[in-house]
């Protein structure tokens, strides 16, 4: 009976969870195993699942004759501003809207729920009149004030739902030991809040990381970001495949470098997040 109950255990739940697992694995796998293929197994007519001959040919394409570097500089400006400015202005934001209450409260949360609602691509062109009117168009700065009209209104939403389901008594008790209220604010909420702003950071630093819509309006060829310049790796007589997936690979990397130190505080934040509104 106990081996009967084995069986059915391994059929039902391991086999499909790892069937699911290398459906979900293959695709890194394969862009890896492209990156480090040379040029005679790339363009071959058989196909190779492991190079017989591992080339990191392409790596050093990558950044020696293409430059990536710069683009790679570039998004980290850009993601690293995006995230620092949206954090501060919607945990002030998400603060003011949880501890006090004012005209038009519900109406401006409700427009940041409507603001998540539209296509992003709709904010294009008033986007790209304003920048130009400014005279920031094509620089850092004209992606990372774009950014925030999308992230902002998530993150204040997220920061919310935490921020209303933590007890007023934490604050009160700190004023009544005679803390003013930016004292508790940054003493007594902004530690217990760490879990939710590494969650929603990770998301920020995500989104404005992947971005290419308004990474290819915004920027000219000195100010590239990652996702336009692999784009530009798609050419019309061809796809450079190998520089394609090196250049996947190391995008990659500092989104997996930064889950695997916040993992812990990412769980607690995204499941605070989910249940607490």
């Amino acid at each position: 009976m106990g081996k009967e109950k084995a069986y059915k255990r391994i059929l039902f739940l391991f086999l499909p969870l790892i069937l699911i697992l290398l459906f979900l694995v293959f695709p890194f796998y394969w862009t890896f195993v492209t990156s480090i293929k040379p040029e005679t197994e790339l363009y071959g007519r058989t196909v190779t699942y492991w190079p017989r001959d591992v080339s990191f040919q392409a790596y050093r394409s990558l950044f020696i004759d293409y430059n990536f570097i710069k683009p790679m500089r570039n998004s980290f400006v850009v993601a690293i501003s995006t995230t620092v400015l949206t954090l501060f202005v919607a945990t002030l934001a998400a603060y003011a809207f949880s501890r006090y209450r004012f005209r038009g409260r519900r109406a401006f949360m409700i427009l940041f729920l409507t603001n998540n609602m539209f296509p992003t691509v709709l904010l294009l062109i008033p986007l790209y009149a304003i920048m130009r009117r400014l005279g920031i168009l094509y620089t850092p700065l004209a992606l990372i004030l774009s950014y925030t009209t999308f992230t902002i209104p998530f993150s204040v939403w997220l920061l919310n739902g935490y921020l209303s389901d933590m007890p007023m008594s934490l604050e009160e008790a700190a004023m009544v030991d005679g803390a003013n209220r930016a004292q508790a604010f940054i003493r007594i909420i902004l530690p217990v809040l760490v879990p939710c702003l590494v969650a929603t950071g990770v998301y920020i630093f995500m989104t404005s990381w992947n971005e290419y819509t308004f990474a290819v309006m915004f920027t000219n060829e000195r100010s590239r970001t990652i996702p336009v310049s692999l784009k530009n790796l798609i050419g019309q007589l061809g796809v450079q495949w190998d520089l394609l997936t090196a250049g996947g690979i190391i995008t990659i990397i500092p989104v997996c470098v930064m889950f695997f130190f916040a993992q812990r505080r990412l769980v607690q934040g995204l499941t605070a997040g989910a249940v607490k509104g």
